[in-house]
């Protein structure tokens, strides 16, 4: 072979290369993550997972193949049509866990301090949530298909007011609540 076939080769190569791997990449970030979908056997939300690295390979090709990678129904319902991933398809972004959490906590006031709740961060001092007790739980101990059943009766928390409730909970014996204290020195002074 000539070197001019070996240019041309290569020419084509980088077109190819230049064309596919943004679709790629763009399918795989799009797909990934957990949803939040309502079965259509069942009529309850469901958290699924897709198989992103199957969709951003066929999406190189074409237009992206969906299949689910798990689903809480699994193993049990392994066999289903997966009829449910054309939510996914219609709208990728509104049932993404991600995305339903962070819509929730956008304009948000911590009730316990009243602070206005910055943007749920992936990694870092994530808000959390109030209970009905009075105890804070945070969103990783949430079972991610009971979330908008949560979100309807929690109430949201900041991370500094859920650090110092966990705190308390956990070592209520070097707690001093100075608030009682001033108070009673107040009494006796009057």
């Amino acid at each position: 072979m000539s070197i001019e076939i070996y240019l041309i080769l290569l020419i084509g190569l980088l077109a190819v290369f230049y064309l596919m791997v943004p679709r790629i990449a763009g399918a795989f970030i799009r797909y990934r993550g957990k949803r939040l979908v309502t079965c259509p056997e069942t009529r309850k939300t469901v958290a699924v997972d897709v198989d992103a690295k199957h969709a951003a390979l066929t999406a190189g090709v074409g237009h992206p193949d969906l299949r689910l990678k798990t689903c809480t129904r699994w193993p049990e319902r392994q066999d289903c049509g997966q009829e449910c991933l054309l939510q996914v398809e219609l709208s990728p972004e509104d049932c993404l866990v991600r995305n339903i959490l962070t819509s929730w906590y956008s304009g948000k006031y911590c009730v316990s301090c009243g602070s206005k709740l910055r943007e749920a961060h992936v990694l870092d001092h994530k808000p959390a949530l109030l209970d009905d007790n009075g105890q804070t739980i945070e969103l990783a101990d949430v079972v991610p298909e009971t979330i908008p059943d949560v979100l309807a009766t929690h109430y949201p928390v900041c991370w500094d007011c859920h650090i110092i409730e966990s705190f308390t909970r956990k070592h209520p014996d070097l707690i001093v609540d100075r608030s009682k204290i001033s108070a009673g020195v107040q009494r006796q002074v009057i």
